[in-house]
């Protein structure tokens, strides 16, 4: 029957619940939705976090070469260096004389 398979994917998606959210069907059905939820959400919202991140750690690597983030992209945009923010904080974090040549070159 239908409506005892969709019952079913419900409370199978419920599993690792606690309490009634695993085995009442509207209770785990409010659970499994909110989850959803928050699941869409939260795959924009990573996005945003490992921005940020990435910003920071890129301004931190900066200022220990004597210059900001603004500065640092303005001058890569300028001198047309196209790396992008993740790999620039890979760099930063990694290769830290590779970035100090980075931002030489930005800032010329």
């Amino acid at each position: 029957m239908a409506s005892r398979r969709r019952r079913r994917k419900i409370l199978n998606q419920a599993k690792g619940y606690w309490g009634r959210r695993k085995n009442v069907y509207t209770v785990a059905k409010n659970a499994v939705e909110k989850g959803l939820l928050y699941q869409y959400r939260d795959r924009k919202n990573r996005k945003r976090t490992f921005r940020r991140l990435w910003i920071t750690r890129i301004n931190a690597a900066a200022r220990l070469n004597g210059s900001t983030y603004s500065n640092l992209i303005h001058g890569m945009k300028t001198n047309e260096m196209e790396i992008n923010r993740k790999m620039l904080a890979d760099i930063a974090v990694r290769d830290p004389e590779t970035f100090s040549e980075i931002v030489k070159e930005a800032l010329k």
